[in-house]
């Protein structure tokens, strides 16, 4: 197995939420997603970082126990170039006005999708060029990724980012089928051996729902899907994987 360090550096996320279940739910799910929390209760545990605190982003609960998330969030924006992703779980959308116009740069309502969350904040990260010096995921040491060109599969998470560190979604047949690639790669595999590897769980999966998985894929990796680099097909004997298709053209000699 190949294990990669892509990043020498974890985004610090500052989460200030009073609500002690909140930030240790948020907590655990930055860690397990490669960054660094800093869980807070209010605006005084962020402010005794100093005047310059070493953080990426603030994730800041627009109602705090006896004071507002806004007024933080208005601080930071008139004394930091630190990007704010908002948090509330009134569903009224003047409080997501507001809250955008106090200068934060996301907003999302309690509950939320786990994922959302993830997405926006790395999508908040990547305008602000914060939190990922090398332009790729942030993904930890240990975890056990395989790269390919310009991608990067994380199969401790089960996902895959591309070169910025952008997130391709993958259904569960993309994802699995990605994987059997990957667990060959530069080997032909036949159009049966990938029925059998896909599982019991994929039986149903028929001789067409592979060429389907296969397009869908190609549209997912692939710079340009009608001429395939990385998952190419041998006709008649069934598709391989090129990891390093520079690498296949050195060693051809073309």
């Amino acid at each position: 197995m190949n294990r990669e360090n892509t990043i020498s550096k974890l985004a610090k996320i500052a989460i200030i939420d009073d609500n002690p279940a909140v930030r240790l739910a948020l907590e655990s799910l930055l860690q397990e997603n490669g960054f660094e929390p800093l869980p807070m209760q209010g605006s005084r545990d962020f402010f005794a970082l100093g005047d310059h605190p070493d953080v990426d982003l603030a994730l800041i609960d627009l109602r705090l126990n006896g004071e507002s998330g806004l007024s933080l969030a208005i601080h930071i924006r008139e004394h930091l170039d630190l990007p704010i992703v908002m948090l509330t779980g009134v569903g009224d959308e003047v409080d997501k006005i507001v809250g955008l116009e106090a200068g934060a740069d996301d907003y999302l309502m309690k509950p939320f999708n786990p994922r959302e969350l993830l997405a926006r904040i790395r999508a908040v990260l990547r305008r602000y060029g914060k939190g990922q010096p090398n332009g790729g995921p942030s993904v930890p040491a240990d975890h056990d990724t395989i790269r390919f060109g310009d991608k990067l599969l994380d199969r401790t998470r089960r996902e895959l980012f591309d070169n910025t560190g952008a997130e391709i979604p993958l259904t569960n047949g993309e994802y699995r089928l990605l994987e059997v690639f990957l667990s060959k790669p530069d080997e032909i595999i036949p159009r049966e051996e990938l029925l059998e590897q896909l599982g019991s769980d994929l039986s149903h999966y028929v001789d067409r729902t592979i060429d389907v998985l296969i397009l869908r894929l190609r549209r997912k990796i692939e710079s340009v899907p009608s001429k395939p680099v990385h998952l190419q097909t041998r006709r008649g004997l069934g598709y391989i994987f090129v990891r390093d298709p520079q690498g296949a053209l050195r060693n051809s000699g073309t």
